[in-house]
């Protein structure tokens, strides 16, 4: 499954990826100017009409003796859907792994198990609320499909340069979080003296 995301985010199809693209950057489109309601009903009115027509297509071959009238999705239909006992078990696992992953990174955050990190989710938020009265979240989404199926391509045509500027923002927001940690109280600064007053005591 990861492998085909990659392939489209990649264009390694590009026929495949620019329908997926295409759909659904005009699915998002509708979305700007009609209800969800009205675009979902239009897709699955249009997508009904394409099953219905191929399937009377078929039924008229069929009665013209130029075919045996045979369910064009006849293969889709025999597919076992069903899941056995042991998938069953193996997506709730992974269900209950993210969920607890999910709460745990949480309580993380709001509840300061981490004062910088807690800090830092702060300012992401005071940022977004900046985003949020410029765009709304429609649009976001927008930007973010665009995003998808550009940077990826943009960042393996130039993946040497990017990797550079990103290694020397890295290094400086580091150096950045370790003063906010050594200047704040109990996050960096009390394992030295702790172990510098003991060893005097053990040198005395």
């Amino acid at each position: 499954m990861g492998s085909k995301v990659a392939d489209l985010l990649y264009w390694k199809d590009t026929r495949t990826s620019g329908a997926v693209f295409t759909g659904l950057m005009a699915s998002l489109l509708c979305l700007l100017h009609f209800s969800i309601v009205s675009v979902a009903a239009h897709l699955a009115l249009l997508g009904l009409c394409a099953t219905i027509s191929l399937r009377v297509y078929r039924k008229v071959l069929q009665a013209v003796h130029r075919g045996d009238g045979t369910n064009p999705f006849q293969a889709y239909l025999d597919m076992d859907l069903t899941l056995t006992r042991e998938q069953t078990e193996r997506l709730s696992q992974q269900i209950a792994s993210h969920v607890v992953s999910t709460a745990t990174q949480l309580r993380h955050f709001f509840l300061v198990e981490d004062l910088v990190d807690s800090l830092k989710l702060a300012l992401l938020f005071y940022i977004l609320t900046f985003v949020g009265a410029i765009f709304n979240g429609l649009t976001l989404v927008i930007l973010g499909v665009v995003a998808l199926f550009t940077i990826p391509l943009l960042y393996r045509q130039h993946q040497a340069q990017i990797d550079q500027y990103v290694g020397l923002v890295t290094n400086q927001l580091s150096h950045i979080k370790a003063k906010i940690r050594a200047k704040i109280p109990g996050t960096g600064t009390l394992a030295p003296t702790a172990s510098v007053s003991g060893s005097k005591a053990k040198a005395e």
